[in-house]
Formats: C-alpha cells, sequence, structure tokens
C-alpha cells in the first residue's frame, strides 16, 4: 500500500510541475507546448505501467520518474535527453539480429528511459 500512495504522490507532483512549468524561452507558445508535453507523457507511460504488480520494477519506474522530473528541473528542459551508442556498439539499423548488441544497448540505456522502447 506504501508504494501505491508513493506512486500516486509521483503522479500529483508531475501534474502539478506542469500547471506550473516555464519554458526556458519564456514564450507562452513554448510554455504551453512544453506542458502539454509533461501532460501527455505523464498520462501515457502511468497508463502503460498500470498492470505491474511487481515491487521492484514499481521502485524502478518510480526511480526513472523521479529521475527525469529532476532533469527536466535542472536543465529546464522537460524531453528526455538522447542516449549515446555505447562503445564497440552498431545503431539498430546496422545490428538487425545481433544479441550482443542488443544486449550492450540495453545495458547502456540510462534509468531515466526504463519505459521507452527503442525506435
Amino acid at each position: 500500500m506504501a508504494l501505491r500512495r508513493e506512486v500516486l504522490s509521483l503522479y500529483r507532483t508531475l501534474l502539478c510541475t506542469a500547471k506550473t512549468w516555464q519554458a526556458s524561452t519564456k514564450l507562452l507558445k513554448d510554455t504551453r507546448e512544453e506542458q502539454q508535453y509533461i501532460r501527455d507523457e505523464t498520462r501515457t507511460l502511468f497508463k502503460k505501467n498500470k498492470q505491474v504488480t511487481d515491487p521492484e520494477k514499481i521502485k524502478v519506474y518510480i526511480q526513472e520518474a523521479e529521475a527525469r522530473l529532476a532533469m527536466a528541473l535542472h536543465y529546464q528542459s522537460p524531453y528526455p535527453r538522447p542516449v549515446n551508442i555505447p562503445p564497440m556498439g552498431l545503431p539498430p539499423s546496422v545490428s538487425r539480429g545481433k544479441k550482443a548488441q542488443d544486449r550492450l544497448r540495453q545495458r547502456a540505456k540510462p534509468v531515466y528511459l526504463q519505459s521507452h522502447d527503442e525506435q
């Protein structure tokens, strides 16, 4: 039950952040666009992970959301930061079917992108 309370509190925090968000450019258009992005991303990821019941996985998702919130506030950008290809790694288009490359990319995936599937 404690995890449920923590998840709901985090959800509320993210939506309140969206409401008070100010774009770094200070333009009203950019602010509204970024606020909408935060709301949409929050709803999408929380709905996607709604059926997760494993406490360890829930903790990972909570950690991911907290990391993304901290980075958004620090860098004043709600969008996830790009991920570099790990050393000795090949991009997905070149390494189709290579399990070692897939594992390497998965291990290099930062905590703030665990819910996102690779394109």
